[in-house]
């Protein structure tokens, strides 16, 4: 019985999310070593709007919180991030040191939002098909972003755009359409330009082997080699998100106990929805005491 650590993307980000992380203090130290000042401002309300602090809090938080559970002795033997979450999975697994995530992860965001400043972004359809979603964007200039459920899919594209697909989904028995908390399109091909400038700035860093088992968010499968790693980190912001199949992966690899990282709650419940055959909680609405118990029934 395996452990995995899942890492949440953009939309679960929230003012003051840096405030109590645990070892908090030595941890945004490193973080003010690399960003400087501006480590002080990335949690507040205006900083968020902006993709840059958006990310950068996502990964400070995942690696803060995920280095706690190591500490307390739950470790992963999987681990998996949706998008930016990524980066936080492979900070953990060994393959990406956490300052050059951090710059990486800086100018990701910086790329992302100069790419599509402002009037696009992802909306989420729950209740469709990918088969029925498909035919209603034809001709619409949106994109399928990420395949979180059979039925909670996430199409990207320019506002306007994505509000009369997400009228069609309603109208054609969709149960929600929302438009979500990221403001740029992610994981489809008009991310491809910034997703290549961001490989080319991976040559000037040294990846490793990690030291448990990455799975791509992207792909569903288990990444090992570390030229793979920094492909699939650059490039995920570009392509579409298969969280399900990761999932499904992860529980083929005799995964049972599924804990995400804050903030939020979201990849829990899609991991459930994925066919889950073991515990998943998130560590948003759990105490460390609960993981720890958690892992050692799993390993009874």
């Amino acid at each position: 019985m395996k452990i995995l650590f899942t890492f949440p993307g953009q939309g679960t980000q929230r003012a003051g999310m840096l405030q109590h992380l645990p070892d908090g203090d030595a941890v945004l130290n490193s973080v003010r070593a690399v960003l400087g000042d501006e480590t002080d401002r990335l949690d507040s309300t205006d900083a968020l709007r902006h993709t840059r602090a958006v990310q950068l809090c996502l990964l400070i938080a995942g690696v803060a919180w995920a280095r706690e559970l190591i500490r307390r002795g739950v470790k992963p033997d999987i681990v998996s991030g949706l998008s930016i979450g990524a980066f936080p999975a492979a900070v953990i697994a060994g393959a990406l040191d956490f300052s050059d995530a951090l710059r990486l992860v800086a100018l990701r965001g910086d790329l992302m939002e100069q790419a599509y400043p402002h009037g696009y972004g992802l909306t989420a359809i729950t209740g469709l098909t990918l088969n029925r979603l498909e035919k209603l964007l034809a001709g619409s200039n949106t994109y399928i972003a990420n395949l979180n459920t059979e039925t909670q899919i996430v199409i990207a594209g320019r506002d306007e755009d994505m509000a009369v697909v997400a009228q069609k989904a309603l109208d054609a028995g969709a149960s929600k359409a929302i438009k979500l908390a990221v403001s740029v399109p992610s994981h489809c091909a008009l991310l491809d330009k910034p997703a290549a400038e961001l490989a080319h700035a991976f040559e000037s860093v040294s990846l490793s082997r990690p030291d448990c088992a990455y799975l791509s968010g992207s792909t569903g499968r288990v990444i090992w080699e570390p030229e793979k790693i920094a492909d699939d980190l650059a490039f995920n912001m570009a392509r579409t998100v298969q969280w399900s199949d990761a999932m499904v992966s992860a529980n083929q690899r005799d995964a049972r106990l599924a804990i995400e990282m804050p903030p939020g709650n979201v990849l829990t419940g899609l991991t459930l929805q994925a066919g889950w055959q073991g515990e998943a909680i998130c560590m948003e609405r759990n105490s460390v005491e609960v993981a720890l118990h958690l892992a050692k029934r799993l390993s009874q």
